[in-house]
């Protein structure tokens, strides 16, 4: 299969139509410069689909690096398995900055072995931010007795799998801090779509659910369950997580939890604001990932996402000021910088806070 063949076919079948007629090799070998495994997350987790849709876009326009979406079980499954140093010259990943704070310092500890068995000491660098995610750091119910998170002591509380960090991890570390464990709560562990459903069932008492910012909010990303829930019919209520809360949870792990209130109207049936937390959500390499590589996978998203504004809910969220807040000379893959500043937009770093790695 030649690169023209392969650019016909996704034109008219599709990537689905690409795989079944060439298969998974056929199509690697049919990029011109770079493929890259690119690990995400599980089914419904919300950046899947928007990042095959990147893939179709580079693949029509023969880009020199084509990202090619794999879903995983979550985050802290992504971290871990870029310990392996298989990946480390050829896969990008999705992540956030608390998880490869977490991981750095906390990996293997008792307070987080649950979910990071061992320590992953490697300073990632960051390649472009995709979405601030406030997921477990706020909560949904449709109980009016429950008001607050110190009203979740003691109830039904269905969270993500542990594997996953804004659906699982980072809400069990910040209700610890808030005295809620698995020892005084019925805290259950199940995939976006099952957890989503209980709640509409009754048969659990609050849920985690799903909305995605950017650093300029004037767009959100309303996910699939949290429109699941809206559709249900019932009076949905939200549980906010304050600011004490946030802050409290960052003193102890250094981690930089944002905090930020969303104004009322902002998510569906919300009739007052809403405090939540936030991390942030990036792309990333190990550094020994391709200097060219990155580079070509910063122009071809610069170029491509204007785009995809109206073909997903996860680019209309995007901005230039989305892909490099949180960067900076320390944690920025040196590729990565080199199209920043060749598209102009390195000099907006400086409106936003580093992300920062323990030392």
């Amino acid at each position: 299969m030649n690169k023209r063949q392969f650019i016909k076919t996704v034109v008219n079948g599709g990537v689905a139509a690409l795989m079944a007629k060439y298969g998974v090799g056929a199509v690697l070998a049919a990029s011109q410069k770079y493929s890259v495994p690119l690990y995400l997350c599980p089914s419904g987790c919300g950046p899947t689909e928007g990042d095959t849709i990147l893939m179709t876009q580079m693949i029509k326009g023969g880009s020199d690096v084509m990202l090619l979406p794999q879903e995983t079980p979550g985050y802290v499954y992504n971290i871990r398995e870029m310990m392996n140093d298989r990946n480390w010259k050829r896969t990008v990943f999705s992540t956030e900055d608390v998880l490869i704070q977490l991981a750095m310092k906390w990996g293997g500890t008792p307070e987080l072995k649950e979910f990071l068995p061992e320590r992953v000491p490697v300073k990632f660098n960051l390649l472009y931010g995709e979405t601030w995610w406030p997921i477990g750091k706020f909560f949904v119910t449709f109980d009016p007795d429950i008001k607050t998170v110190a009203d979740i002591k003691g109830k039904r509380l269905s969270i993500g799998s542990r594997t996953q960090t804004n659906w699982c991890m980072y809400p069990r570390i910040i209700l610890k801090e808030a005295g809620i464990t698995p020892d005084n709560t019925d805290i259950r562990h199940l995939i976006p779509a099952t957890l989503t459903q209980q709640l509409i069932d009754g048969s659990t008492d609050v849920a985690v659910t799903v909305f995605g910012m950017e650093p300029n909010k004037k767009e959100w990303l309303i996910g699939g369950p949290l429109r699941q829930l809206e559709a249900s019919g019932k009076p949905l209520r939200y549980i906010g997580m304050d600011k004490d809360l946030i802050d409290k949870t960052n003193k102890r792990y250094g981690t930089t939890f944002l905090h930020e209130t969303i104004p009322a109207g902002t998510l569906p049936k919300q009739t007052e604001p809403l405090s939540v937390g936030v991390a942030r959500g990036y792309k990333a390499c190990h550094p020994e990932f391709p200097e060219d590589a990155a580079y070509q996978l910063i122009m071809n998203v610069a170029k491509i996402a204007p785009k995809l504004k109206n073909l997903h809910a996860l680019w209309k969220i995007w901005s230039p000021e989305l892909m490099v807040a949180g960067l900076s000379d320390e944690n920025v893959h040196p590729g990565a910088k080199r199209a920043y500043v060749k598209l102009g937009w390195w000099d907006k770093t400086k409106n936003y806070s580093p992300v920062t790695y323990p030392a």
